[in-house]
């Protein structure tokens, strides 16, 4: 008994001391959490401004707000930059569980042209994106519960509210809410658990005979004794030039939440996520109806076959083939219009798909949590960029099959053909960009870094897959190729191939519409997407749907 009570301690002992070292080994690089004493400096970051109106992002210094004299520059990885972010420090100055109010950041006199500037951003509804702690600011929703990232640079209030007139309003003070969490068992200091912002617009009133100073200065409009409040009466007008003085309070709350879960607010989105069970209800019926047809067709050919089987006589009868089988013999003939160019497509197919897999995987394990900002875009890009040797290895087979031997000129294309026709548009769309001024617009760095992730990694081992491609053997294909090809009768007008490939990717398109309208709300309505289990089941019914719509269209294409 003692000897079991010695090892129960030894074992209690052992997982005291290992926990926190499993818990700190999950982190994964950039994401661990931060601890701050009290009156710890909280630097505030600005990112951008966005809006799902125009699609052009702007860096938040494009806007003529308080500036620092020489802003820092956050260090970005390489999917921040393409989706971007332009991360920089800011005048705020937050200090840890020390509440603020209505401190002063900046007096600034707007001419007409950036109050002009800030009428267009408001009409666009674009919104600000700040960081503290690598957490987006956000905006709560009170009565549904649930978070929207950034918030807006202002508001137009309709035309019965200002005798007629289209008036627009910049929010000039916010309310920046930080939840803390403490747990002194575990860790010494306080977490930052949580960032949201509420925004004011107020035209603010001091005492003219004295001088402004943004550390002296008492304004009448807001101070320690008298919050700010939203008084329709003195909004902050922006249809004139005009003084404006920028201001911010700081609250700190104590919350219960922990740093591990102090995501599930923003990936929470709203709350419809029982349409995703839906979704894949959906799916799963058309998979059903799909499958059925196909048991159907299969059946029905077979029993066909078997009966005629049944009732021949004669070898002569035997030998005659009729219907869908007379093609037997063509159906591994190579293409009439371009061999190449099939074996290079479905070469870049398989290494997309192979990307998506891999991409879908990781997300799935969790190492594309949103807090490492610009993870998925990195993560996409360098899968792609390694899975060039499968593009290579497959497109070489292929083309071996259809008895090719310009094999360099085809592993040049499965490397060069598609990622050209992507640079092309990315380039066409990058110099839009750059002459709008988005903060999308790609720098010469990054354009560089890309063109070396291109021919110096994805180009080399599509020429490796390429070369293990060609050492092997032809494919084995299990019938003869006649060496006359057979005349193809006139066919029906629904058996022409536009027709054929518009009703083919109907269905699929049903299967996976629901899921879709999700990641489009995610993207258009500031959420996060992150169900990345559905998205999963998804893509399964996707790929069971395309190759079941794919035997029914061959088989209705060989009936006529």
């Amino acid at each position: 008994g003692d000897d079991l009570s010695m090892q129960m301690r030894g074992f209690l002992l052992a997982a005291a001391v290992l926990a926190p070292l499993a818990e700190a080994a999950f982190y994964l690089p950039g994401v661990a959490p931060k601890s701050y004493k009290t009156r710890d400096q909280v630097p505030l970051l600005v990112n951008k401004v966005t809006s799902t109106k125009t699609q052009l992002p702007y860096a938040y210094y494009d806007l003529p707000f308080c500036m620092p004299k020489r802003p820092k520059e956050a260090s970005e990885n390489l999917g921040e930059v393409l989706e971007g972010d332009m991360i920089k420090s800011s005048l705020y100055e937050i200090e840890m569980k020390v509440p603020d109010a209505c401190k002063i950041l900046c007096r600034k006199n707007h001419n007409k042209a950036e109050m002009r500037l800030f009428r267009s951003v408001i009409d666009d509804e674009y919104r600000i994106d700040w960081i503290v702690d690598n957490l987006p600011g956000a905006m709560r929703n009170e009565e549904y519960d649930y978070v929207t990232r950034g918030f807006p640079v202002g508001f137009v209030a309709p035309p019965a509210f200002e005798g007629g007139h289209r008036m627009h309003y910049l929010y000039n003070h916010v309310r920046i809410i930080l939840k803390y969490h403490e747990d002194f068992t575990q860790f010494k200091g306080a977490r930052i658990v949580g960032f949201e912002i509420v925004p004011f617009s107020i035209n603010h009133q001091w005492d003219r005979l004295e001088e402004f100073d943004e550390y002296t200065t008492t304004l009448s409009t807001c101070n320690e004794m008298n919050p700010a409040q939203n008084d329709p009466g003195n909004f902050q007008s922006m249809e004139e030039a005009d003084e404006v003085i920028y201001t911010y309070d700081v609250k700190w709350v104590s919350s219960s939440i922990t740093w591990a879960h102090r995501w599930d607010v923003y990936l929470k989105g709203n709350p419809d996520d029982e349409i995703h069970y839906f979704s894949i209800v959906n799916s799963l019926m058309i998979v059903l109806f799909l499958t059925g047809v196909v048991a159907m067709i299969m059946l029905r050919t077979l029993r066909k076959d078997i009966t005629t089987y049944n009732e021949m006589q004669t070898l002569e009868e035997a030998q005659e083939e009729s219907g869908w089988k007379l093609v037997h013999g063509d159906v591994f003939r190579a293409p009439e219009f371009s061999p190449m160019l099939l074996s290079v497509l479905a070469g870049t197919g398989v290494q997309v798909f192979a990307m998506a897999m891999s991409t879908m995987t990781f997300a799935l394990l969790g190492f594309l949590s949103p807090a490492n900002r610009g993870g998925l875009l990195t993560a996409l890009l360098l899968l792609f960029v390694f899975m060039g040797s499968f593009a290579g290895y497959y497109a070489a087979r292929l083309y071996k099959l259809f008895g090719g031997k310009a094999w360099k000129k085809n592993t040049i294309l499965t490397a060069t053909l598609f990622p050209s026709v992507v640079c092309v548009i990315f380039l066409t769309l990058d110099v839009m960009l750059w002459y709008q001024g988005a903060s999308t617009a790609v720098p010469f760095s990054t354009m560089c870094a890309l063109i070396l992730l291109w021919f110096g990694i994805s180009l080399p081992l599509v020429l490796v897959g390429s070369y293990f491609g060609f050492k092997k053997e032809v494919f084995e294909v299990p019938v003869r190729t006649n060496i006359i090809p057979k005349t193809i009768p006139d066919q029906m007008w629904y058996t022409h191939p536009l027709f054929a490939i518009a009703l083919g990717g109907i269905l699929p398109f049903g299967a996976v519409c629901i899921e879709l309208f999700f990641i489009m709300s995610a993207l258009w309505l500031h959420q996060i997407y992150y169900v990345f289990g559905f998205l999963m089941i998804v893509l399964f019914i996707l790929i069971a749907t395309c190759a079941e719509i794919t035997i029914v269209m061959c088989y209705f294409q060989l009936c006529n």
